[in-house]
C-alpha cells in the first residue's frame, strides 16, 4: 500500500538531519521511482527545548502545506512505523486542525529487530513494554514483567546501560544497531555494547 501511495502523490517528503541527509528518501529510491516529483526535506531538530521542535513541526507543516493548498496531494516518509515515536504525528495533528485530510499507512516498527535476535518478543500473555531510553524513570520501567524494548536512547545511552547494570540485566540485554541497513550490527550483553551506537539502536531485554 505505501508503494501505491507514493506512485500516486505527486510531492514526497521525508525528514531531514543536520547534515542534510534523507535516510528514509534513499531507502525508499531503492523500491520504488520518485523521477519527476518534487522532493520536500523537512528539517527537524533534536533539542530538548519544546519550544524548538514546536517551530521545527510549525515550519514543515506550512512547507507541505504550500503544496496542499494547491491541490497536490504530499507523502510523508517515515522510518518504522509511522504510529511510534514518529515525527509525523505532529505534523499531522497541525494539518488536521487546518481542515487537511490525513492518513496514516503502518509500517514495521524498529523493535521487530528482535527477529534478528532469533527470539519472540513475546508469547503467551508476556506483556510488552516500550520505553524511551533518553528520559523518564528507565530502571522502574525495567522493573515491569514481561519484554522491554529501550528505544531512543540517543545521547542518553550511556545512562540506559547503566539502569540496566543496576537493574541486574546489562548481560540479558541485546542491541540491534541501524536494522536493516548496510552496517546494521548485532549485540548480545551490555559489556559487548559499543559505545555510541548511534541514533537507530534499539536495546530488547526479554522477560
Amino acid at each position: 500500500k505505501a508503494l501505491r501511495v507514493l506512485e500516486a502523490c505527486s510531492v514526497i517528503a521525508a525528514p531531514q538531519t543536520g547534515s542534510g541527509d534523507t535516510l528514509a528518501m534513499d531507502i525508499v529510491r531503492q523500491a520504488v521511482s520518485l523521477e519527476g516529483k518534487p522532493l520536500l526535506p523537512l528539517p527537524f531538530t533534536m533539542a530538548q527545548d519544546p519550544a524548538l521542535r514546536q517551530e521545527a513541526h510549525q515550519r514543515a507543516a506550512w512547507e507541505i502545506e504550500n503544496f496542499l493548498a494547491a491541490g497536490r496531494d504530499v507523502a510523508m516518509l517515515n522510518l518504522g512505523d509511522v504510529s511510534i515515536y514518529a515525527t509525523y504525528g505532529y505534523l499531522q495533528k497541525l494539518l488536521k486542525a487546518r481542515g487537511y485530510q490525513t492518513e496514516m499507512i503502518p509500517g514495521v516498527s524498529s523493535f521487530c529487530a528482535a527477529a534478528r535476535l532469533g527470539v519472540d518478543l513475546v508469547q503467551g500473555d508476556e506483556p510488552l513494554h516500550l520505553i524511551p531510553g533518553h528520559s523518564g524513570p528507565v530502571e522502574e520501567a525495567l522493573a515491569l514483567p514481561g519484554t522491554k524494548v529501550l528505544m531512543k536512547s540517543g545521547r542518553q545511552f550511556p545512562k540506559a546501560v547503566r539502569a540496566l547494570e543496576r537493574a541486574g540485566l546489562a548481560e540479558r540485554a541485546s542491541l540491534v544497531r541501524n536494522c536493516g541497513l548496510p552496517d546494521e550490527a548485532v549485540f548480545h550483553g551490555a559489556s559487548q555494547f559499543p559505545e555510541a551506537p548511534g541514533y537507530f539502536a534499539t536495546i530488547i531485554v526479554k522477560g
